[in-house]
C-alpha cells in the first residue's frame, strides 16, 4: 500500500480544530467533501452521543450531509472526529466500529496545547484481519 494525500485549506483545518474545540469535553464529528483528495467543505455535525469517548452520527443530518455532497457533485473524502484527551489515532473501538473503506479517517487530538491532526485508510480483508495506512495530510 502506498500513502495517500489529504489537502485540507488552512480555513477548514482551522474551522475543523474550532469545532472539537467547541465540543469540549465531547467528541466532535463532522464530514469532509471535496473531489481528488482535495477537501473544499467541511460539514461539522451533531455528535449524538455526547461523549468524550466514542461519537455517533445524527442519521438525518447525516443524510442532508450526503444529499448535499451529491448535489455539489463532491465525494465524501473523510469522516472526522475528535479525541479531546487520547493521541490523534484509532483507537480499538474506532477500529471495532469501522464499517466503510472508502473515506479517510482523520482524527483530530486535543490532547495537547497544539492541536494534531491525521488520517488514515482502514482495510478489513477478512474478518480477523485489519489493515491501517497513514494518509498524508497537507494544510495549504
Amino acid at each position: 500500500m502506498s500513502n495517500s494525500i489529504l489537502k485540507i485549506s488552512k480555513q477548514i483545518y482551522e474551522a475543523v480544530i474550532a469545532h472539537a474545540q467547541s465540543e469540549l469535553p465531547n467528541e466532535s464529528c463532522g464530514y469532509f467533501a471535496g473531489k481528488d483528495g482535495q477537501v473544499s467543505l467541511f460539514y461539522p455535525m451533531t455528535n449524538i452521543d455526547a461523549s468524550p469517548e466514542h461519537f455517533s452520527f445524527d442519521p438525518k443530518e447525516q443524510f442532508k450531509v450526503v444529499k448535499s455532497a451529491r448535489e455539489q457533485s463532491l465525494d465524501l473524502l473523510a469522516v472526522y472526529h475528535s479525541h479531546p484527551s487520547t493521541p490523534a489515532r484509532l483507537s480499538e473501538e474506532d477500529i471495532r466500529l469501522f464499517n466503510d473503506p472508502t473515506p479517510v479517517y482523520v482524527i483530530v487530538s486535543l490532547s495537547n496545547p497544539k492541536p494534531e491532526m491525521n488520517g488514515f485508510n482502514v482495510f478489513k480483508p477478512n474478518a480477523n484481519e485489519v489493515e491501517i495506512e497513514k494518509v498524508i495530510i497537507e494544510i495549504n
